[in-house]
């Protein structure tokens, strides 16, 4: 089978086909004929070298297809359409996936739909449920809007909570569309300051929970957006990882819970447990429409390096997907 590989460690040029083994599944695990796989910043850190925790050669996180062959104790039969989260081998013709982390695909979603859903609405459950801990009568900013995540956390925080929902992004045209999905307060970081933006929305009391992609750059506004007894959970470092003159004092004296989280290295029973929560509480949504897996391009293949070129570009709406098997 063909699969992407890295050369060595660097920018998109380093990436490349190459011939494997088809695998074979070991015991609870399903081998899936890949039909789309999706790019994440995860597959980006790894490219560059940079993330420390990747085992598998072949780069790519989720995958959706049709299961062609089971392991022992795999109760999920052949020609199944699937879509989940694996442990790297996601950029390839044929993945191994655990078989209780598998998602069946809604009738009404496509191949390319699918892939967009694991990583990202995965993400935005655990960060805003299980972390973000967010209820009805509350506030959340949710920064980078227009992003993968972002996107996914919107329409989570809009169908499952009646919480007032703020985004972040950098043009119109993200932001109309984060309004469409049902944001309720959108904010250009490039022309405003949005922590007085979300000062001014809550009447100087600062949001409840924030869900930040940015890190470093953001810190000091961030702290003054922030409500006290407010739950911070950083899930990326778009904006550096090192923060200067940090006053602890400001975290005490508002209470604020600052958590961060990966998904991608996490254990394969907590994915487990994630993925059963969220099909139970958030999938009846996809079947009736009601939250959409957000595509904002597909990617033959064998055009791999582009796709990580256009998701680098930050020019992107939600999704970028690898179309994998015709």
């Amino acid at each position: 089978m063909k699969a992407v590989v890295v050369k060595e460690p660097g920018g998109a040029e380093q990436l490349l086909l190459k011939d494997f083994s088809k695998p074979v599944p070991g015991k609870g695990e399903i081998l899936i004929k890949v039909k789309a796989s999706a790019i994440n910043r995860t597959d980006i850190v790894s490219r560059e070298g940079k993330s420390g925790y990747m085992a598998n050669p072949i780069l790519g996180i989720e995958v959706s297809g049709e299961v062609v062959e089971t392991g022992e104790g795999a109760n999920i039969q052949t020609g199944t359409r699937v879509m989940g989260l694996v442990n790297g081998g996601g950029y390839a013709q044929y993945a191994l996936m655990p078989a209780d982390r598998a998602m069946k695909i809604p009738d009404n979603l496509s191949f390319e739909e699918a892939a967009a859903i694991p990583e990202v609405f995965l993400t935005a459950y655990q960060t805003l449920f299980w972390l973000g801990e967010l209820t009805d009568q509350e506030t959340v900013l949710i920064h980078a809007g227009g992003s993968g995540v972002g996107t996914a956390a919107i329409q989570l925080a809009k169908k499952l909570t009646k919480a007032k929902i703020i985004t972040t992004a950098g043009s119109k045209e993200k932001l109309d569309f984060c309004h469409s999905l049902g944001a309720d307060i959108c904010i250009n970081y490039k022309e405003q300051s949005f922590d007085e933006e979300i000062l001014k929305a809550t009447n100087n009391q600062g949001v409840d929970v924030i869900l930040d992609f940015i890190g470093a750059s953001y810190w000091e506004k961030n702290l003054k957006s922030i409500k006290t007894d407010g739950r911070w959970v950083l899930i990326g470092i778009l904006g550096g990882t090192v923060v200067e003159k940090v006053n602890l004092m400001e975290l005490l004296l508002k209470r604020v819970q600052l958590k961060g989280t990966l998904l991608t290295p996490r254990s394969d029973e907590y994915k487990k447990e994630l993925t059963e929560e969220f099909v139970k509480k958030a999938m009846p949504l996809f079947h009736k429409n009601e939250i959409k897996a957000i595509v904002d391009h597909v990617f033959p293949f064998e055009e791999v390096q582009r796709a990580h070129e256009h998701m680098e570009a930050n020019k992107n709406v939600g999704k970028i997907i690898l179309q994998i098997n015709e």
